[in-house]
């Protein structure tokens, strides 16, 4: 129970990463709301865990706001963690063949998110001097792979953030830290490798030291890690999750 009495909201929470941290958050004793697109995903998650969801575009400001709104009448104040996990990319493609429509959706979802995200919660964090923000970025922010060129850019800006959020946060007590996931079986997956096949999959395997894709409860445990107590003397890193891959 390393959450107990601990308030968060994960966005994307209705798959993937995000519902494997929705799941142990709950089950370490925080009270979860769940912000997504996908509104049945979402509410089935909250459904099997206990949780509490809202349909939300984390990309557009109107949607952030009635976010936290909702947030802030649920949890009679800001959240104590902030879990920025929505996530897209684009398939893969040569970066000049990459349509502006697909540049603009992941960088709306993958970057614009945390400064809105920021925006709504960042204030009564600092005001309350305590809280602690998570953002869910990617090897490919450390590592890129080719042809994920704006996708790869998009994670990078996501862990130089976190550790600009970190540094400017720290004299307020509000840690900041992210996660970089190895591709895992999760809905993006079939996106990361243009088509899910089993040589496919084998080549991507191949470039993992301990030879498996990450899974929704690899990310968790550390996102409980980070979030918790256990890490108050933790900020700014950016931890990999992923098997060896950036080795």
């Amino acid at each position: 129970m390393r959450l107990r009495g601990r308030t968060a909201i994960v966005t994307g929470g209705g798959s993937g990463f995000g519902a494997g941290i929705v799941r142990a958050f709950a089950a370490e004793g925080a009270r979860v709301m769940i912000a997504d697109l996908d509104a049945g995903a979402a509410f089935a998650v909250a459904r099997e865990t206990g949780a509490s969801a809202v349909q939300a575009d984390v990309g557009d400001g109107a949607g952030v706001a009635a976010l936290a709104e909702a947030a802030h009448a649920a949890f009679d104040g800001a959240p104590d963690i902030l879990v920025n996990n929505a996530g897209v990319t684009h398939l893969p493609a040569a970066m000049e063949e990459v349509t502006e429509a697909d540049f603009d959706r992941v960088l709306r979802v993958n970057a614009k998110s945390v400064y809105l995200t920021a925006r709504a919660f960042v204030p009564a964090m600092k005001a309350r001097r305590s809280g602690a923000i998570l953002n869910i970025a990617s090897t490919a922010g450390l590592s890129p792979r080719p042809r994920l060129a704006w996708y790869n850019a998009s994670k990078g800006w996501m862990i130089t953030a976190t550790r600009a959020m970190a540094v400017e946060l720290a004299p307020h007590g509000v840690r900041v830290n992210a996660i970089c996931p190895v591709a895992g079986e999760t809905p993006l997956l079939k996106s990361f490798l243009g088509e899910d096949t089993p040589a496919m999959r084998a080549r991507f395997l191949a470039t993992i030291p301990l030879g498996r894709f990450s899974t929704p409860a690899d990310i968790a445990h550390a996102a409980v890690f980070l979030c918790s107590e256990e890490a108050a003397m933790i900020t700014g890193v950016a931890l990999e999750v992923d098997g060896g891959r950036c080795i």
